[in-house]
Formats: C-alpha cells, structure tokens, sequence
C-alpha cells in the first residue's frame, strides 16, 4: 500500500470526483484512476461506486475512509514535528582537531557556539591533524578541524578556514640569528627539530629541501608545536612552526624558500549529511575568521 494511494483516495470522497481529485493533487485524471485501482486490490475491496458522473463511497470505503485520514493527519504531523526539530540546533557534534589548532584558532568559537546553542553537546578529541583526518574517513567524527592537505579527495569536502604561515626560527644566540638572508642549502648545514615525518608541516619542509638537492639534519621529532618552540629556544637547532607560536625567545630566518601558508580548515565525509550543529559550527567559523 502506498501512501499517495491513500491521498488520492481521500481527496476522491472530499470531492466525489475524479477529475476535481486529479486537478487538486496535480495529476492527471488517469494517474488518479490508476491510484484507486491499485488500492481496491491491495485491499481486494471495491471503494468507489460511480453512478454517472457522480462518484460514492462503498461501505468499505466509508470504514476505510476515517482510517486513512487519521493517517493523513500522523504523516502531517510527523512532517510538522522534524520540521521544527531540524529548526533547532541540538544534540551532540563531534569535532576531531589538531592540540595546535583547538588552542589557537577554536576558543572563541566554541565559546561563542555553545552561548548561541545551549542545547548542543560538544565532544572533541584533541589529536593530530593526520588522525583527525582518519577519523573523518571512518565516519568516526562528524566534522575534522584540520592542517588541509590541498589535495582534492574523492570521499573529502574540504572547507579552508585560516590561512596558516610558517616561519622558519632560530634561537636568539643561533649563528643565523643576525643573518639577514639564509639559503636551504645553508640551513640544511645546521641541526633541526621538526615534526614527524607524516605531518603535513614536515612533507612541506622535505620538498623545499628535496628541490635545492639537501636534507635536513633532523635532531629529533615532536608533533607538538609548543614543544618544538621550547626545543629551538635552548639551541636544538632550527624549526619551521606556525606564525601564532612565534615568540620573543625566538628568531625568524629571512628564507623566501620557506615562506610558505598552510591552509587550516573543516573537512567531512561527503556521504554524511551533515547534522544543524555541524552546519551552524562551521557557519560561525567562517564568520569570525572574517572579523
């Protein structure tokens, strides 16, 4: 039984018309006929008598007809209730981010979301961009705030957010500290502290230095930005971190080779329709990232 089929009917007995259902539904005369016919022998019952151009109800199509209205009505309510349900922003949102950018790019916006939508639950886990990346693609998490590749991806709706520089630093006493220009070649000279080697950040280093022929001299590997600028503060070596992490312990290397922009940004499953909470959460990233 479909539910076009019951409409249809009802709209035949309001009218006791064929023709007048068939113009009120949209349709035409046949389809209507088509409708009633294929309900009369799902329900193996007769609902319609026609007397010349007048259409009656049978008695079972005035038992059924009640029966079919009162479903009429649920089917409008069920259409009412998710309307109103999806005006409301609500339920739980799950946000996979980087430590860096949950620290530095997501504070006023999680502030300022959960002011606006009290009744929506925020879970995050805080882990790399690489891992955050895998979740989304296992549909572990519903929206991913991440270092974006900038490459396409087929399974992948990647939305750019902040525009992320990355500065090559040095300690205030590091020999290329006074330099006004430095060359790869000649940094590849000296000793570095980098992240790891499936980080975004790193696979930008390598191609610079790969270009110009050198490797870098990596003295050790942490994920943690925060981490790498304490490292290269006390002479580890050099680094290449985000502008936001940049402090006065630090010295930035005049490198035009390095001066390079991540892209930070939203990315989700292209088969998940996305919940209010997720499409409102990166609505209103995009519009503090504006301000």
């Amino acid at each position: 039984m479909d539910i076009q089929e019951l409409l249809t009917f009802i709209k035949v007995a309001e009218t006791q018309s064929f023709s007048e259902a068939a113009a009120a539904l949209f349709v035409t005369q046949p389809a209507v006929s088509k409708r009633i016919a294929a309900l009369e022998s799902n329900l193996n019952v007769k609902l319609f008598d026609r007397i010349g151009r007048t259409v009656h109800l049978t008695e079972a199509g005035i038992r059924l007809l009640p029966k079919a209205k009162r479903i009429a009505d649920d089917l409008t309510d069920i259409k009412r209730s998710m309307s109103l349900q999806m005006e409301d922003v609500s339920g739980e949102l799950h946000i996979a981010t980087s430590h860096h950018i949950g620290l530095h790019r997501l504070p006023e916006t999680l502030k300022r979301f959960q002011q606006t939508y009290p009744e929506a639950e925020i879970k995050i886990d805080f882990t790399q961009s690489e891992d955050a990346h895998r979740q989304i693609l296992k549909g572990e998490a519903e929206l991913g705030i991440i270092t974006l590749s900038g490459q396409r991806e087929e399974n992948l709706n990647a939305i750019p957010i902040w525009s992320d520089p990355l500065k090559c630093v040095v300690s205030v006493d590091h020999p290329l500290a006074s330099k006004t220009r430095v060359d790869v070649v000649e940094l590849s000279k000296y000793p570095c502290v980098l992240p790891h080697e499936n980080t975004f950040t790193r696979q930008i280093a390598e191609q610079v230095f790969a270009v110009n022929g050198v490797r870098p001299q990596v003295k050790m590997n942490t994920n943690n930005l925060d981490t790498l600028a304490m490292l290269v503060s006390i002479g580890w070596g050099w680094s290449l971190i985000p502008s936001t992490v940049v402090n006065e312990q630090l010295v930035v290397v005049d490198l035009p080779a390095l001066n390079v922009e991540r892209d930070l940004g939203v990315v989700h499953h292209k088969q998940r329709t996305l919940s209010r909470a997720a499409t409102a959460f990166i609505k209103l990233l995009q519009e503090l990232a504006e301000n």
